[in-house]
């Protein structure tokens, strides 16, 4: 399920409370990241393909 970076608004692939796809630590600043089913929007490799 994606993930979106509350402060940004970038959603990436991955879960809450893991890894995204392109690498960063959603355990950091927890509160910042949400489940979401919207279309991935990061453009980093790992989210995008």
């Amino acid at each position: 399920m994606p993930v979106k970076h509350e402060p940004t608004g970038i959603v990436h692939s991955g879960s809450k409370g893991g890894t995204t796809g392109c690498g960063s630590n959603t355990k950091e600043h927890l509160s910042h990241w949400v489940n979401t089913s919207a279309r991935i929007t990061c453009e980093k490799n790992g989210c995008k393909n």
